[in-house]
């Protein structure tokens, strides 16, 4: 494998999880050799973009990643043809190329090292190439409609039982490339184009929230994918969007809270749950050990990832031996959520200055601990949950600052409906301590506000050890 230093560790209370976590990164060291790799063991062995760009955060956090996919990056600026389409396959072997979800590598892999490294030269290098194919993508739309010339056209690639319209998804990632295109501009001090192309995606989304979505938030298909994309980037209103966030956990559930989504829903899946308020619903398909989750492989004893959510079934076998890999990394894009969620460590803003330390503990897991090594440090996380506490401690390196939130559990309120105790969401943090004394008076911590479940600090570097009491 190439020489990509760890950067990670991650380890919680449900031995299943921590095997994801080993077959996640098993997935990246087995399939990043000078290339994103599809797979290490049949005759592809290329470098597929569209797996390349729904893993790239994942990837981000378990490796140093910076100079690899700014090499990969070469590589696909090589192959972009004339007019500017992305090919499915960088370096090139003969795919076609302009693939929606796979061409907008060319887009999405820039803003995510930007976004994770804080290295304006990614943006720099690729920004005429991004500005190619969001060029070619306007040419090939009616009305902003994406509806011509989109190469293979894979759609959301393996999904179970859920087909989402192909131009519903070459519309939703135009959009997509146009708004990180917008930003990439912002962020090189291209304030003419920042502004063309955010009136772009503004023009962008008016189309696709004309043609695909309802005044009650349904969009075409209904499928978990189209919900996924329309939330994940940005193409609702904020009314629209608490109701389409309602028919997505509306379908989940009615899959007895079960995933449908592919390649291309699967990386948003879990980060849109949480980020709509559905954190239960998350972690509940997070948890899921049978067919399609996550869980069913480990259960069967994988130690990578699969490519296909049924590459064995126990009622099936096998899947077709012609496409059916048990080392691609795709679908372990979830490792994403496991980090900026489940131990809450993130960044705001690009190159982890400003961090967001925001885990989300769930019903079933009682702790976890993960570190990662930023580009500017070492920043730790590790929680313990108990009947009557939370326990967190918190490590932020020198020259950053973090907003903490700190888990509150819910407030007794005396005998309920059948005799147990009520209880409701806490307040105020009066039982939320830092190393012994009230948070809001310890050195180095200041308190923001309480937000829903959580008491909100604003710290500085530093170890910190936080105790949330039920009152």
């Amino acid at each position: 494998a190439s020489d990509l230093p760890r950067t990670s560790e991650f380890q919680c209370s449900d031995k299943r999880i921590n095997q994801l976590y080993s077959n996640i990164i098993w997935g990246q060291r087995g399939n990043f050799l000078s290339i994103p790799t599809d797979c290490p063991q049949r005759d592809e062995r290329c470098g597929w973009a569209g797996d390349a760009q729904v893993f790239a955060r994942t990837a981000t956090y378990n490796a140093d990643v910076a100079a690899f996919y700014r090499k990969w990056l070469t590589d696909v600026r090589d192959a972009q043809t004339a007019e500017g389409a992305v090919a499915d396959v960088s370096p090139r072997v003969g795919f076609n190329a302009g693939a929606p979800g796979w061409a907008d590598a060319i887009t999405i892999c820039p803003w995510t090292m930007y976004h994770v490294y804080g290295d304006r030269r990614v943006l720099e290098e690729n920004y005429d190439a991004m500005a190619k194919w969001v060029e070619l993508c306007r040419k090939n739309s009616t009305d902003l409609i994406r509806n011509k010339n989109r190469g293979n056209d894979y759609g959301d690639w393996l999904s179970i039982k859920a087909n989402t319209p192909k131009d519903l998804i070459g519309t939703a990632y135009f959009a997509y490339s146009t708004r990180l295109l917008a930003q990439s501009a912002e962020a090189l001090g291209k304030k003419e184009d920042a502004a063309k192309y955010q009136q772009l995606f503004r023009d962008i989304q008016a189309a696709f929230n004309k043609k695909y979505v309802e005044a009650d938030g349904r969009i075409q298909s209904n499928t978990q994918c189209s919900y996924l994309m329309a939330l994940k980037f940005g193409l609702l209103s904020d009314d629209l969007r608490i109701k389409a966030a309602h028919y997505l956990t509306k379908d989940i559930l009615s899959k007895n809270t079960h995933l449908s989504t592919g390649f291309i829903g699967v990386s948003y899946l879990l980060p849109v749950l949480t980020a709509v308020g559905s954190n239960d619903v998350a972690h509940a398909l997070f948890l899921q050990d049978n067919f399609p989750s996550w869980l069913f492989s480990v259960k069967h004893g994988a130690t990578t990832m699969w490519e296909r959510w049924d590459g064995w079934t126990p009622d099936r076998g096998f899947q077709d031996p012609g496409m059916n890999s048990f080392n691609h990394f795709s679908l372990g894009s979830c490792g994403e959520w496991m980090f900026a969620s489940l131990a809450g460590i993130d960044t705001d803003g690009p190159g982890f200055r400003k961090l967001i330390i925001h885990p989300t503990l769930g019903e079933h897991l009682t702790e976890a601990n993960a570190s990662y090594r930023s580009i500017n440090g070492l920043i730790a996380t590790a929680w313990k949950k108990t009947e009557n506490a939370v326990h967190l401690e918190v490590t932020v390196p020198v020259n950053t600052t973090a907003t903490v939130y700190v888990p509150v559990l819910p407030v007794r309120r005396g005998p309920g409906e059948g005799g147990g105790n009520a209880e409701e969401p806490a307040t105020d943090p009066a039982s939320v301590t830092e190393s012994g004394r009230p948070a809001g008076t310890a050195a180095g911590v200041k308190f923001l506000r309480m937000e829903k479940d959580a008491a909100v600090y604003a710290v500085g570097s530093g170890t910190y050890r936080f105790v949330s009491k039920k009152k």
